[in-house]
């Protein structure tokens, strides 16, 4: 069994790019046996028919070239559970962030089809959470080698720093860079960001990001969890992962749904 409350030490280094730069890669997250482990409960996952995990589109969406994405996996599968709910993520987020406590927000996994996939257009997280604060952030883990031809990540270093623009249509995207509050970035300062299975990327919640399609015969898989400061507060917009819960605007978002993690 994977001791994933284990936790890692990040270097100085990671910490001081990270907080400059608003991401940063982090090898071999996860051990081969981990990795293995993780791709079977994500199989797994992906299939329930029914259950409290969200699956956003479905073979045939335009929205599933882009994404075909399941959210709260944790809530269905125990295996998830261990690994979403593991102390050595939060943990990371926590010496990246400086924050006192990490809360879960969710996981999604995140399979990006063969084929006829498409790229996710360049976007910023922030503007989809219910959030009041700045600040939350994303383990993206590869669970296959991933470059350009099957949907690697590209960051704009440095673009944690734009704030206030309004979330783009994936499927329909409008060019973020061309939104006067983005004036000064240059995407061609972009990182591509190739990584080994079982590495990660942490990025925060507002850098403009960009993942290319997948031009292979088989899907690229990710998890992705997001993780907010403990005290950020729900903004009062509506989204998938609060919904039924009782937050006024204003409300710390604390609940069964949203554990401390660190």
């Amino acid at each position: 069994m994977a001791m994933l409350d284990t936790t890692i030490k990040l270097t100085d280094e990671q910490v001081q790019y990270y907080r400059e730069n608003g991401f940063v890669q982090v090898n071999d997250i996860l051990s081969a046996e981990e990795l293995q482990e993780l791709r079977e409960h994500l199989e797994e996952a992906m299939g329930v028919e029914s259950g409290r995990s969200i699956k956003t589109s479905g073979a045939g969406d335009l929205y599933y070239n882009v994404l075909n994405q399941r959210v709260n996996t944790w809530r269905d599968h125990g295996g998830m559970a261990r690994f979403v709910l593991s102390r050595r993520f939060a943990d990371a987020a926590k010496q990246l962030t400086g924050y006192a406590g990490i809360r879960l927000f969710h996981d999604h996994a995140l399979f990006k089809m063969p084929q006829d996939s498409k790229p996710t257009p360049w976007h910023q997280d922030y503007p989809y959470w219910p959030m009041t604060q700045t600040g939350a952030l994303s383990i993206w883990i590869a669970l296959d080698d991933v470059d350009e031809t099957n949907g690697c990540m590209m960051f704009v270093p440095k673009s944690q720093k734009i704030k206030n623009l309004k979330g783009v249509d994936l499927v329909n995207p409008e060019d973020i860079f061309s939104d006067e509050g983005a004036a000064g970035l240059d995407r061609n300062t972009a990182a591509i960001v190739r990584m080994k299975a079982g590495s990660c990327t942490f990025h925060d919640g507002l850098t403009f990001h960009y993942a290319h399609a997948n031009a292979t015969d088989r899907p690229r898989r990710a998890l992705a969890i997001i993780y907010m400061e403990d005290g950020t507060t729900f903004n009062g917009k509506g989204h998938a992962c609060t919904d039924g819960q009782a937050f006024e605007p204003g409300d710390v978002i604390r609940s069964g749904l949203f554990p401390k993690l660190a």
